[in-house]
């Protein structure tokens, strides 16, 4: 028999095999300061490109006096208890509606995490005898939704990332295998409106067009999709004019919120089932009261203050624009998300990144296999609407110059300055 601590101990996973040389660098950074386009990293002051505060409410005086005054009034105690049990409060109900309004919906529900909401979500929709559909590069959330349900006995397939003519394959043989196992279940669909790696979209409209020959439910994990997307900022389904055939709207409050907690919006008795049967929600305390009034306050700006949303895309044209340009490969965003793609293997990442924040000051994310190819590796930039154009031209020539550097070889060995790296 094994002890499972000595077990842990001689594997520690995909990631935890590089904690001697990335903790507190690479992996767990910290970040230190108000929060906004420059912060402090390392000891020293970084242009930061790595938060998904997107129209820049993490600091807005409206918003930093909203949360003050609901943590002064409330505390952070309130209310006590589950939702169901005892934490229910007018408040909750009243922004759920308005979230419910926003979006189109009839009705809307809190989740007190987006990730742990996801999870729930799918666990509560879909028996064993139902059949999960799923785009290939899912967010680990949904993913791990998926795994429950195959726990209980459930089915899946998965198609290509946004192969609609595959999506269609996989709906039909998930329509064969319901068919041979008694016709006892039915087919959800899930995909993203924004996928936060590579910003291309989720092909929403061509998904819910497939409704005209298959039944299936759609739900769709819109974290970086709303407030940027869509003439109002209501997410991904209103820029492709396809709201009501999206059944299961699902956001964060950790990306253009910039705050936690999430919620799913959808017909009225299935938001009332998701209330009765939700363990992650059944079992867990209320968000708390700061909380909830910090977001009816962030949703009042987001709704009201278009302004942000316009300074947010300025930035993010501008910014791809500009590295497009520059004959840099920005994939197929078609969102705020930018990756910046260049041909290399992770010790050259590793280089690039250090160079960027000890001798650039600027602070980007590394993307490396097997998230991508081999080969290949990935600087995630984040626009928001603090960003000024003077980031972005300052961004767009480092870049060039990492990327002759590049080129040149410059990064095929370790980084002089490399021993300097604070790992704590």
């Amino acid at each position: 028999m094994k002890d499972i601590f000595e077990t842990i101990k001689s594997i520690p996973g995909p990631l935890g095999q590089y904690q001697g040389n990335a903790d507190g660098y690479f992996m767990f950074p910290k970040l230190e300061g108000e929060i906004g386009p420059e912060m402090v990293f390392n000891g020293k002051k970084v242009l930061n490109w790595s938060l998904n505060n997107y129209l820049g409410l993490a600091n807005h005086p409206e918003v930093r006096k909203a949360d003050a005054e609901g943590a002064a009034k409330f505390g952070l105690a309130a209310p006590m208890g589950a939702r169901m049990m005892s934490g229910d409060t007018v408040y909750h109900k009243k922004l759920e509606q308005d979230l419910a309004d926003f979006v189109g919906k009839p009705a809307a529900y809190l989740l007190n995490f987006g990730y742990q909401g996801m999870v729930s979500i799918i666990d509560v929709m879909c028996s064993r005898f139902d059949v999960i559909v799923y785009d290939s590069e899912a967010h680990a959330c949904i993913m791990d939704g998926i795994f429950l349900h195959k726990a209980k006995g459930g089915k899946s397939f998965v198609y290509p990332h946004n192969d609609i003519d595959r999506c269609e394959k996989m709906l039909k043989m998930a329509e064969n295998y319901i068919d041979k196992e008694g016709g006892k279940g039915g087919i959800l669909v899930v995909t993203e409106g924004v996928f936060g790696m590579a910003g291309d979209l989720g092909a929403l409209d061509k998904i819910v067009a497939l409704k005209k020959d298959h039944c299936f439910r759609i739900l769709v994990d819109d974290a970086h999709g709303f407030g940027t997307m869509g003439k109002t900022g209501a997410g991904t389904p209103e820029h492709f004019g396809c709201q009501a055939g999206i059944d299961l709207h699902f956001c964060t409050f950790a990306k253009s919120m910039a705050g936690i907690g999430a919620f799913i919006a959808s017909e009225r008795e299935i938001v009332d089932h998701l209330r009765f049967n939700m363990r992650s929600q059944i079992f867990a305390k209320s968000l708390p009261m700061p909380m909830v009034i910090g977001a009816m306050k962030r949703l009042e700006l987001l709704k009201t203050e278009n302004s942000l949303r316009d300074k947010l895309w300025t930035i993010t044209r501008t910014l791809q624009e500009g590295l497009r340009s520059k004959g840099f490969d920005l994939g197929h965003t078609q969102s705020p998300v930018t990756p910046v793609y260049f041909k290399g293997g992770v010790g050259e990442g590793t280089n690039i990144v250090v160079d960027l924040r000890e001798n650039y000051g600027i602070f980007c994310s590394i993307v490396v296999y097997p998230v991508v190819p081999k080969g290949v590796l990935m600087l995630r930039i984040i626009p928001t609407a603090a960003h000024t154009l003077e980031h972005v031209e300052r961004t767009i020539s480092v870049f060039s110059e990492v990327k002759e550097k590049l080129a040149a070889g410059y990064y095929d060995h370790e980084m002089p300055n490399m021993n300097l790296i604070n790992k704590g």
